[in-house]
């Protein structure tokens, strides 16, 4: 990553607020992004993660196993894991013996997962259309060069996020552990009752 720029203090400022709107603007397009996707695919028995999923594998260049499948993701593997096993049971996906790792088998789409995925997609192309009517060509693809450039700058940002955070925590002042009152023995049996009372009494 080429190091910036000097700024100035007012355009620091200003590059500072901005960068909060947009990461306030994600979070919330990655919500409603994920329930217009859950909407579009309901049918086809899929979920925005699960069509993430067929993406992914329908992307490879060959059938990889789930770890791959998480890494492409940016997911964690054991979240892939799950999908890929509720997907499997049913009849979205296969998985095929691996030459290179017995443990770690290859996922690959069957034929009713392909089409899911092929119904997916062209609803997709549809809801495209409509989304982006009236924006030039030009306006998304700088939007998406844009959130890339950020997500190769946090990816190589790592080592900075810990030197950030390590010198926060030198410089708190050292907090004394709040200590745990002793309870007296005849307030114990009373917490015991409150907590396994039965569910009707509350």
């Amino acid at each position: 990553m080429e190091p910036d720029p000097p700024r100035t203090a007012p355009d620091r400022d200003r590059t500072r607020h901005a960068l909060s709107d947009l990461v306030v603007a994600v979070f919330r397009l990655n919500g409603d992004l994920l329930a217009a996707g859950d909407a579009l695919v309901q049918d086809l028995g899929l979920t925005s993660a699960r069509w993430q999923v067929l993406g992914a594998i329908a992307l490879a260049p060959a059938p990889l196993p789930v770890a791959h499948i998480a890494r492409n993701m940016g997911l964690a593997r054991q979240s892939v894991q799950r999908l890929v096993g509720e997907m499997r049971a049913d009849g979205l996906i296969r998985l095929a013996p691996n030459p290179h790792h017995r443990r770690a088998p290859l996922v690959a789409m069957t034929p009713r997962g392909a089409e899911a995925y092929r119904q997916a997609m062209a609803r997709n192309a549809l809801w495209s259309d409509g989304l982006t009517a009236g924006l030039a060509p030009e306006a998304v693809e700088a939007a998406a060069a844009l959130l890339q450039s950020l997500q190769r700058r946090i990816g190589a940002s790592h080592g900075a996020i810990a030197s950030i955070a390590a010198e926060a925590r030198q410089e708190r002042p050292h907090e004394t552990p709040h200590e745990t009152p002793h309870e007296s023995p005849h307030e114990t049996p009373q917490k015991t009752r409150q907590e396994t009372r039965p569910e009707t009494d509350r």
